[in-house]
């Protein structure tokens, strides 16, 4: 086996793992996980998406909210791991997302904000983002997007506060 089956192989093993750890710590817990998605605006008014690795699928930046974390430090956290911007300041509350099966990993409830940035954009997180592109509002990709996160920026784009 070369080093590269012998990497992807450890990083497929890595991604059942964890899948099945978190499908553990649920039926346990039997508590929602809090996390947040991020609508990153560059100064040029662009909006930043990220392409997931493991499922292909354009996403907001976003993550868990880690023990000892409040909403801020998480949002600048994952700014920084996924996409190597800086946060400049959460400017808006877009909504709060808690239906069971909005993220078909666990049962999860999500605080999405909008989020001044600035800085260049580079993978931080290789083993999670593929990639990371700049959208103009207009050129919004078109195809699905990870979790409920097309609806979440439909929401933004139309101004609202949800909570769901």
């Amino acid at each position: 086996m070369n080093i590269f089956a012998l990497v992807a192989f450890t990083i497929e093993t890595t991604r059942s793992l964890w899948r099945f750890g978190q499908t553990v710590l649920g039926v346990i817990f039997r508590h929602p996980v809090p996390g947040t998605s991020i609508i990153p605006i560059l100064p040029d008014g662009r909006i930043v998406l990220i392409r997931r690795r493991d499922n292909g699928l354009w996403s907001l930046p976003g993550g868990m909210i880690d023990w000892g974390e409040d909403i801020p430090i998480t949002v600048e956290r994952e700014l920084k791991e996924e996409t190597g911007l800086e946060l400049v300041k959460i400017t808006r509350l877009v909504g709060v997302y808690s239906a069971p099966d909005r993220d078909p990993r666990i049962h999860s409830i999500c605080v999405v904000v909008e989020a001044q940035v600035k800085g260049d954009m580079c993978v931080q997180d290789k083993m999670e983002v593929m990639e990371i592109q700049a959208f103009s509002l207009d050129c919004l990709p078109n195809e699905p997007m990870s979790h409920d996160h097309a609806q979440q920026l439909k929401d933004y784009l139309k101004g609202l506060t949800t909570v769901s």
